[in-house]
């Protein structure tokens, strides 16, 4: 709204580009479509409590707020930064007297995943009995961020990055509203619509300080370089994109993909990823996913990471790169790891089952005389260094829990076990 002594010129371009329907808010027609399902919403005036998930400057305020001019409802805005148990008990107090009087109102809480466990529950029995139809907005995955409970009363609605087609409506409004066009090359206007990484909020921002950039010169790539500093990636450790990002990088390797790892990688590092993180996760990759394929996976993981501790970052960061390409193309196999799950089974079924007598130390006569440790073969010692004697309880049947695929250095331990399997059964049928 404009005082009287303002003028419209003198308000933020964000501000003055605010949609005023919801037709005009961009890059959510999945969501505002008449068959959609916040479309769908408005157009049978069945409205209920949903949560908008989205990064941020996709628009979950201004839908909120125009949702509720369409649906008749009174906008109470709430943000979970600055507000306590105090506000919210003030918000269901007056919400209570406004449905006395016929009036139903709309709850909007901005970045509602940062209000905890009880305090999201006090929700629960205002949005029940219909006191308020609650509007949540969140940056972070609600499975993770939003009691399970609250969740069940609330639809969750996905918003979208805005992509170049939502961008280049947003500057065409901008230049509309200046009067003419920015000032830009060809080279300068595409560079622009790389920048926001989905933001629509941060690109208006941008466009307001291209605006106001004292130049008579028509602005390149370098002009545009010196107005901001580019937008550091949209990545918090502590939250989804972590998860995200880590995911993406793990499988990139699992794929063989060393260019996709090198990427994802990159977007961690910059994103201001612990190293040591990435490092124990990619330890963990090579005995995990490379295993026995490549032996020498594990060594290499722990040599990037001692040489990264020893350098630290940016040189140390070649170290974790180098690895990343190691593993992405070290042939992989989950041959060990399946065996350690199997094995893992059959011990917790079994547990109680003592060792074969012939493999018991006899460290007294008494055990000695019980038959601990008799008939035991030292296999180094043996004509063909292989015993064949048998390791398992006498109760259960001999167990192969490790099935090596013909890939990488398990082929040559394939050979061993064979060789090994052979010699048994054949000292099995001289007994």
């Amino acid at each position: 709204m404009t005082t009287l002594f303002e003028k419209p010129q003198d308000r933020p371009l964000a501000d003055r580009l605010r949609p005023t329907s919801l037709d005009e808010v961009v890059g959510q027609n999945h969501l505002l479509a008449d068959d959609a399902p916040l479309g769908r919403m408005m157009k049978t005036g069945k409205v209920s409590s949903f949560i908008l998930w989205g990064p941020p400057g996709c628009g979950k305020t201004t839908i909120a707020k125009l949702f509720a001019n369409v649906a008749g409802l009174y906008y109470e805005p709430l943000s979970a930064v600055f507000s306590g148990v105090a506000d919210l008990r003030r918000v269901f107090d007056s919400a209570k007297a406004r449905r006395q009087m016929g009036k139903q109102t709309l709850l909007f809480v901005d970045e509602i995943h940062r209000f905890n466990r009880s305090q999201q529950d006090s929700f629960l029995p205002y949005v029940e009995d219909g006191t308020v139809i609650l509007v949540g907005a969140t940056t972070e995955n609600p499975s993770f961020e939003l009691n399970s409970a609250l969740l069940s009363r609330c639809k969750v609605f996905v918003l979208k990055p805005l992509e170049r087609d939502s961008l280049e409506k947003i500057l065409e409004r901008a230049e509309k509203e200046y009067g003419h066009k920015l000032p830009l090359t060809d080279e300068a206007r595409t560079y622009l619509f790389s920048l926001p990484d989905g933001d629509g909020r941060y690109f208006i921002n941008l466009i307001e300080a291209i605006e106001q950039y004292d130049s008579e010169d028509i602005l390149t790539t370098e002009h545009i370089a010196k107005i901001i500093s580019q937008r550091m990636p949209l990545y918090d450790k502590d939250r989804e994109g972590h998860y995200n990002l880590i995911s993406a990088l793990h499988k990139s390797l699992r794929g063989s993909d060393p260019d996709a790892g090198l990427y994802w990688l990159a977007r961690m590092l910059q994103g201001g990823e612990d190293a040591k993180y990435i490092l124990r996760r990619l330890a963990r990759f090579s005995v995990e996913d490379v295993g026995l394929a490549d032996p020498n996976a594990v060594t290499q993981a722990i040599a990037a990471w001692n040489t990264y501790e020893r350098l630290g970052s940016p040189e140390g960061d070649l170290a974790i790169a180098q690895l990343v390409v190691y593993l992405a193309t070290a042939p992989k196999s989950v041959g060990v790891y399946k065996a350690w799950s199997a094995a893992q089974k059959t011990a917790k079924e079994t547990g109680s089952l003592s060792p074969p007598m012939h493999i018991l130390n006899a460290p007294t006569k008494l055990m000695g005389q019980l038959g601990y440790g008799e008939g035991y073969q030292y296999d180094p010692d043996t004509e063909d260094g292989f015993s064949g004697q048998e390791y398992f309880p006498s109760q259960m049947h001999h167990c192969t829990f490790y099935r090596p695929p013909q890939r990488g250095f398990e082929r040559e331990i394939n050979k061993r076990l064979d060789y090994w399997n052979n010699l048994r059964k054949q000292k099995k049928c001289l007994k």
